[in-house]
Parts: C-alpha cells; structure tokens; sequence
C-alpha cells in the first residue's frame, strides 16, 4: 500500500525523507488511518466515466421511478382504506353519540331518581325521629299520670276522715253554707294571711330602707359638718396669716411713712437752707430776691457762682503781699463768716 503522506525533502532521484529513521513510525500511523489511503481499482474496472455514471443514474432513476408507482399505488390504496375507516369512525362516533345521550339521561334520570328517594328519606327519618319523641314524651306523660292517679289515690283516701269531719262542722255549724263554702273561706284567709306577710314583708323592707337613708343621711350630716368645721379651720388660719400679714405690713408702712416725713422734714430744712443763703447773698450784694423756693436749680447755680467768686476772692487776697486797710481784712473776716 503506497504512503501518501508528504515528504519532508524531494531528491532528484525521487521521494526521500529528511529523517529516514522516522520513516517506520510514520508508516504504521500511515496504515491506521483511511483519509490518505487511496484504494487502486481492479485491473478489469471501467473506472468512473461519463457514461458509467449515466448508465447509474438511469438505473437509480428507473428503480425510483417503479419506486414512487409504487408508493403511489400504496398511497391510493392506503387513502380509500383511510375513507372507509373514517366513515366507519363517523358512524361509530353516531352510534356512541347515541349510545352517550341514552345513558347520560338515564345516569341523569336515576341522579333525579336517587335524590328524590334521599329527600323522601330525610323526610321519612326526621317523621320518624319526630314519631319516636312524640312516643316517649307521651310515654313519659302516661307514667307522670299514672303516678299521679296512684298519689291521688293515696290522697284521697288519707283526707278522707277530714272530708267528713268536715261534713259534720257544715252540718253542726250555721256559717258555713257547704264544704265548698268552707274551703273557699279557708282559702281566702290563706290568701290574706300569704297577703299579710308580703305586707309586712315589704313593710319591714321600706323600714330598712328608711333606716338606711337615715344613716346615710346621718353620715353625710356628719361629713358635712366635718367639712364645714374643716373649711372654718382652713378660715381662721387665713385669717390669722391675713391678720399677721396686715400686722407686718402695717409695720412697714409706719416705717415708710416715718421715713417720708423725715425725708420732707429734710428736704425742707434743706430748701429753707438755701432759701437764707440765697437772701443773704442777694442781700450782700443788694440785689432782690428773684428766684423763689421752687427754683431750686437756679438758687444752688446763683450760690455756686457766689462761692466760687467769694473762693476766688480769697485766693487773691491770701496771694497779695500788701496789707490793706483794716477794713478790707475786716470784709475778708466777714465775707468768711457768712460762708
């Protein structure tokens, strides 16, 4: 089997490869695969010619073609059975259809028929149930009377000795009229009595009552008083701190009204001061008396201006280093005791 797998070098000889000692592994990987393996045809093949084709085709389109008569027969065939069936379904689908609707109504018929029958059951049980309490109570009600007539026997039969003793008082007796005459009074004196005591019943019951608002009128009588002795306390303290309030208040007031006239006593003296002091010094320089006592910022600048001046003039004279006259140390000594 020839390699076809290409060489590494191309000699002038022929084909060699470059790494002969590579040449077996190449070879046996060239033997386990089939891309490169190229079968040589037998020496009688015609090979694969033009017409060899055709003549394969021609052959392949003949068998096709008895192929697809074939098949269409088949289809033919297989589509009249497929009517005949589907027609065989549709009348089988009829007859189900039919078939559906008789047992639907009937399952329909015995659901209606089944309900029914189940009311007429409940009906039946509750008329039942109904039936058996009406037999127990009536049961129940024979056995009550039966026991009843016993226990009127025995009654009967023990007031028997007084139904005729109390013939015999009807009798003996101008009062009563008849037994049922004398039971109906006895009656009505139970009746009065049973009356009697709901009397004094509600009699003794509107006494507690009454005695239990005079207590609690009595109670609250005496809440009140101690409330009311309570709000006088509350009083006599205030007015005891209302008293000692005024008391110390009244004290404070003396003492401002003590304070105001000493303070007015002053402030007079002070005016009547400078009141004189200013008539002096008007008076020493002969002049009249204009500013009266109100005129306290005039009088106090006219006397500031008259001291200071009088200040002044005594600088002068305590610097002068003449003597005058006695006359004018006389005036100085003057001037100074005015001031």
């Amino acid at each position: 089997m020839p390699r076809l797998k290409p060489t590494l070098k191309t000699d002038v000889i022929g084909s060699l490869d470059l790494n002969p000692e590579k040449s077996v592994g190449e070879y046996r990987l060239s033997r386990q695969q089939e891309r490169f393996f190229v079968k040589p045809p037998n020496w009688d093949s015609a090979g694969d010619s033009i017409e060899m084709l055709y003549i394969a085709n021609a052959r392949e389109n003949d068998a096709m073609v008895v192929l697809q008569r074939q098949l269409l027969e088949e289809a033919q065939h297989q589509s009249e059975l497929n009517h005949q069936r589907i027609a065989q379904m549709y009348r089988m689908q009829e007859r189900l259809r039919k078939r559906f609707i008789e047992v639907n109504g009937f399952i329909k018929d015995c659901a209606d028929k089944k309900r029914t029958a189940e009311t007429i059951i409940r009906q039946q049980e509750a008329q039942h149930d109904e039936l058996t309490k009406g037999i127990d109570e009536f049961k129940r009600s024979i056995s009550v009377l039966n026991a009843f007539r016993t226990d009127l026997k025995a009654t009967v039969r023990e007031f028997e000795p007084y139904e005729r003793v109390l013939d015999e008082v009807v009798e003996k007796s101008d009062i009563f009229v008849s037994p049922k005459d004398c039971l109906d009074r006895c009656d009505a004196l139970m009746l009065a009595q049973v009356e009697i005591n709901e009397l004094e019943n509600k009699k003794l019951q509107e006494i507690e009552e009454m005695r239990l608002r005079m207590v609690k009128i009595t109670n609250e009588a005496a809440l009140t008083v101690l409330g009311l002795k309570n709000d006088l306390a509350k009083l006599e303290r205030s007015y005891n701190q209302s008293r000692a309030l005024g008391l110390r208040w009244e004290t404070t007031l003396s003492l401002c009204k003590d304070t105001i006239s000493n303070n007015d006593l002053d402030k007079d003296r002070a005016l009547d001061g400078l009141q004189i002091l200013y008539r002096m010094l008007c008076k020493r320089r002969d002049l009249d008396a204009h500013f009266n006592r109100r005129d306290v910022e005039k009088t106090v600048d006219f006397i500031k201006r008259e001291i200071e001046l009088l200040n002044l003039v005594l600088r002068e004279l305590e610097k002068s280093s003449t003597k005058g006259s006695k006359s004018a140390p006389q005036d100085g000594a003057l001037c100074g005791a005015q001031l």
